[in-house]
Parts: C-alpha cells; sequence; structure tokens
C-alpha cells in the first residue's frame, strides 16, 4: 500500500524534515515506511528549499512506482499465494536494504538495542504483514483501483487514532474524517451491490485500519534512529510473519513455482526493486531536499494513478461508486494533508 502522508506526531514548524516525520504513513504494497526516529527533537531553522528538476524527477518516481505497487500486487497474486508472495517481497526487499545501509552508512548503522529492535518488529508487524499481507489477499478478489481508493482512507484513521491517544488535529482534520468515512461508505457499494466481494472489501479496510496503528505507533515507540536501519528490521519482521502466516495457511500445498507466471515473476521484482527501493529511496531523498507540503502530494495522487493504471492495463471497471467515491476520499486526503502542514 502507498497512501497518505500524514504525520501521526507533527514536529514543530522550525523542525527539519526528516524521514521520520512523514514517511511513518506509507501503507502497504510499497516499502516499510522510514520509522519515527530521534530527530524530532531537533529544532534548528531550515532555509527555504529549492524545487529543482531533480525534486520534480523523485517525485515523479514516487507518484508513478508507488501509484503502480497495487497494480503490481495484482498481477503477482494472479499465479502466488498472496502471502507467501508478500512476505518474500520483504524479505528480499529488506536484505538489499541491509546490505545498502551497510554499504552506504558501515556495518555499524545495522546495530541497534533490544527495545529498538521490538518496536522495529511490531511496526513492521503492523505496517507490513498486516497492512501489505491483506492487502495482497484482499486483491485476489478485489480491483487493484478499488483497493488503493480503500488504503488512501489512513489518514482519516490516523487522525481518530491521534484522538484516541488525547491529541487533538484540528476543525481541518475532522472535518476530512467525516468526508472520508461518507467516501469509504460509498466506495463499499460494489461489495454489497455484488460487483466485488465484500470480504475483500473488509480485509483492505483492515488492513488501513492496521497500517494506521503501526504508522501512530512508530512515532511514539523506541526506534532505531537510522529510518533506513528502521526499514530493514520493519521488512524483515514482515516479510517473515507473511510466510509463516502463508506456511499456516497451508499456501505451500500445490503451488507450484514451476508454473507462476511470466508477469507475475516480473511483476514480483518489480515490487522489490522498484517498489521498495528505487521509489523508498527517491522517497527519504525528497523528504531531505523539498519542501514536506510538496512531497506529500503523494497520498492524494497515488489512489488516482492506481485506478487509471487498473482501468487501462487490467481493464477494471470504472463504476459509479468508484468514481464518486475515490473523488470524495481524496478530496479528504486533501483536507487532512493541508490542514496538517499547517499545523
Amino acid at each position: 500500500m502507498t497512501s497518505p502522508a500524514v504525520d501521526p506526531d507533527p514536529a514543530p514548524a522550525s523542525a527539519p524534515a526528516s524521514a521520520s516525520s512523514v514517511s511513518a504513513s506509507v501503507p502497504g504494497p510499497g516499502p516499510a515506511s522510514p520509522s519515527a526516529p530521534a530527530q524530532k527533537t531537533r529544532k534548528t531553522a531550515v532555509p527555504a528549499r529549492r524545487i529543482t528538476g531533480a525534486v520534480w524527477a523523485a517525485l515523479g518516481i514516487v507518484y508513478v512506482v508507488w501509484g503502480s505497487t497495487y497494480l503490481g500486487i495484482r498481477i503477482v497474486v494472479e499465479t502466488v499465494p498472496p502471502f507467501l508472495a508478500s512476505g518474500g517481497r520483504f524479505v528480499v526487499a529488506g536484505l538489499l536494504l541491509a546490505a545498502i545501509v551497510a554499504w552506504r552508512y558501515g556495518p555499524a548503522a545495522l546495530k541497534v538495542d533490544r527495545r529498538q529492535l521490538g518496536s522495529a518488529v511490531l511496526v513492521g508487524l503492523l505496517l507490513i504483514l498486516g497492512g501489505n499481507g491483506l492487502v495482497n489477499l484482499a486483491e485476489t478478489t478485489v480491483p487493484s483501483g478499488l483497493a488503493a481508493l480503500l488504503i488512501a482512507v489512513v489518514p482519516v484513521w490516523v487522525v481518530l487514532l491521534r484522538t484516541a491517544a488525547g491529541e487533538r488535529p484540528g476543525l481541518g482534520a475532522y472535518g476530512g474524517v467525516l468526508t472520508g468515512f461518507a467516501g469509504l461508505a460509498v466506495l463499499t457499494l460494489p461489495g454489497l451491490s455484488g460487483d466485488v466481494g465484500i470480504g475483500g472489501v473488509l480485509l483492505v479496510v483492515l488492513a488501513a485500519l492496521l497500517w494506521s496503528v503501526g504508522t501512530v505507533s512508530s512515532a511514539r515507540l523506541p526506534m532505531p534512529a537510522n529510518p533506513f536501519t528502521a526499514s530493514v528490521y520493519e521488512m524483515l519482521a514482515g516479510g517473515v510473519g507473511g510466510i509463516v502466516v502463508g506456511l499456516l495457511r497451508g499456501e505451500q500445498r500445490g503451488f507450484d513455482p514451476g508454473a507462476v507466471s511470466s508477469g507475475s515473476w516480473l511483476a514480483l521484482g518489480y515490487l522489490v526493486l522498484f517498489g521498495s527501493l528505487v521509489a523508498f529511496t527517491a522517497y527519504a531523498w525528497l523528504l531531505q531536499s523539498a519542501p514536506v507540503s510538496l512531497v506529500a502530494t503523494y497520498a492524494y495522487v497515488n489512489p488516482v494513478v492506481a485506478v487509471l493504471l487498473g482501468a487501462l492495463i487490467l481493464d477494471e471497471v470504472l463504476t459509479w461508486p468508484i468514481l464518486l467515491g475515490g473523488g470524495i476520499v481524496v478530496a479528504a486526503v486533501c483536507l487532512i494533508v493541508s490542514t496538517e502542514r499547517r499545523g
């Protein structure tokens, strides 16, 4: 899931934009979120950031690649069991990212204490096993575009979870919550009408909720200071968890790797290399090089990209509930993100 950027614990206006301050809310098919570390305590002034060609190129990568991951998942699960696919993807991506971190920062960058490791494992299970794994399972019956729009409601859940924790995000955010639930109600109509299995729709809603819990938790737990290191352990924990769940579900029985289609293999490779590494790196760089308000726009561009790709490549039908509900959800995300960035 590659969804909405809403800072679960917004840093002060003078705080630098680090990978921790926003990325913890990147959902599902995309990478594990670089989680919230200690940078939130720094309050040095940040000079204005220029919007260069490199910024637009990196933003384009995040827009298109993360938006396309829903399509990639849909193609993968055509011939690969869902939890084994999700688990295998993130184990490979986590190992590759660990090698990159060790090469870039030195092997010592991967060292974490017991509390940090436990926090990263918990967040990884929520984000990747719960969030991404359930999306994989749901997309065996739910169109990729609809799944992306249902996941786009993550900021709504984040606002509610923050409220339950005693925060007051603001009237604009609550207006976005009401708008988001209206869109969610419309988006469930395909399931209620029998056009799409209601079970699959509810799985995506649960995935969004679990992703939101992981998002909020990552801002409150003692995570590794290096967000890339945090993501390594999140990916590995969530990936191993996905494989274990897949085995417990019996997905290995009757599964023949030789029968996997070339399209599924290519899509799986694309998700590992581009969805979990290239776009992840571009996003982390953007958080240090571009205005956060600009980076956050991926939250409402990704679902649109996913819907268009699903319609163009997989001939997914754009029904009126999907178009109307999707438009309402995107408007809700815009409202919540704009409110957060003004706060």
